[in-house]
């Protein structure tokens, strides 16, 4: 099917949600449950439990016996209490990575406690609409003892001023109880979005051509047909071309192959695949940190090709990733930020 669509709905016993766009899976949301403590996303206080010398961070006592880590450690001291938000996931083990910028997203607004200021999207060019929503947002925090920041999305455009001015109101007010909150027991203090939330947040501009609902919503759309294929290592790349995707505690490995093609450009053909469907491979399965490519044979002058459209694929992707280059072994590694829980780890079992 054409166009864009939202899809939610169950998924594999999960609450989910799916952006689908002209039949292919493109984002996937899925309730954390019980596959990890604090999800991404999730705001809860903390106290600083030691100062980390040499590394700039320190790490925090989360609530329930957990340990985070926080890379700037500007001004804190043992034992102060702060809020923070997860912004990744943790290996087992590991502590989890944590930020005291908060960060609360709604479909038209983003509310930024501690960066006050009112912006508006760029790709709003309208000036007079641009001073209407600035305006909006000035008198939203007009009296405020510590105003916080707010960035008016590109979609705050095409959008009712009602249901904006609702949006920011109550996101005000989140920020409000959380930057005035004086106790110190540690605890969630809010929890990590719902894969419904995530998909109007971040998913809804464009608007979709469609919106589909219910129980049967996923296999409908082939969505669970789609996770069944990311549960598996195997990833087809076309003209008997295939991939593998293993993961390791220390990090994940991607073999190219080029299946029975011997032809003399199969191996640039396959390593070509691999890079323009990579990016969306490590997003839907939840795949970071340490990520090492074994790309098919092929020859040396054909590195600096595949390099740009490796650089051109992943240039789209909103998690933080680093393409740092070939091995003496002419392996290419690159190094993408644990923005999400594993898809394996959620329903893989």
């Amino acid at each position: 099917m054409k166009g864009r669509q939202i899809v939610l709905g169950p998924l594999f016993g999960h609450d989910a949600a799916a952006l689908v766009v002209d039949g292919r899976l493109e984002e996937l949301a899925i309730a954390a449950g019980d596959a990890i403590p604090l999800a991404p996303g999730a705001i809860c206080r903390a106290k600083v439990d030691r100062l980390v010398k040499g590394q700039g961070g320190v790490f925090l006592r989360l609530p329930d016996g957990l340990s985070g880590y926080l890379r700037d450690r500007s001004g804190l001291r043992e034992g102060q209490v702060l809020t923070v938000q997860v912004t990744g996931a943790a290996e087992d083990g590991k502590a989890i990575p944590v930020s005291s910028r908060l960060l609360l997203r709604g479909r038209y607004v983003i509310v930024t406690p501690g960066a006050p200021g009112v912006n508006v999207s760029r790709r709003i060019r309208d000036a007079d609409l641009r001073n209407s929503l600035e305006t909006m947002g000035q008198a939203a925090l007009h009296g405020m003892e510590t105003p916080p920041g707010l960035i008016f999305r590109s979609i705050s455009a095409d959008s009712d001023a009602d249901d904006i001015q609702d949006e920011l109101d109550n996101l005000l007010a989140i920020a409000t109880a959380l930057t005035s909150d004086g106790e110190t027991a540690l605890e969630l203090l809010l929890d990590a979005p719902a894969p419904s939330e995530t998909a109007w947040c971040d998913w809804g501009d464009p608007a979709p051509d469609s919106v589909l609902d219910g129980v049967d919503a996923m296999a409908d759309c082939g969505v669970d047909a789609a996770v069944e294929a990311l549960l598996s290592e195997r990833v087809d790349l076309g003209q008997q071309a295939w991939a593998a995707i293993e993961t390791t505690r220390a990090l994940a490995a991607v073999d190219v192959n080029t299946g029975s093609d011997n032809s003399p450009a199969a191996g640039l053909k396959a390593n070509i695949a691999l890079a323009r469907e990579l990016p969306r491979q490590l997003r839907l399965r939840g795949i970071g940190g340490q990520i090492v490519v074994d790309f098919a044979p092929m020859a040396k002058k054909d590195r600096g090709t595949l390099e740009q459209i490796l650089r051109a694929a992943f240039k789209r992707e909103s998690a933080e990733t680093v393409l740092i280059g070939w091995t003496a072994m002419g392996l290419f590694e690159i190094n993408r930020k644990r923005d999400r829980i594993p898809l394996q780890q959620q329903i893989g079992g």
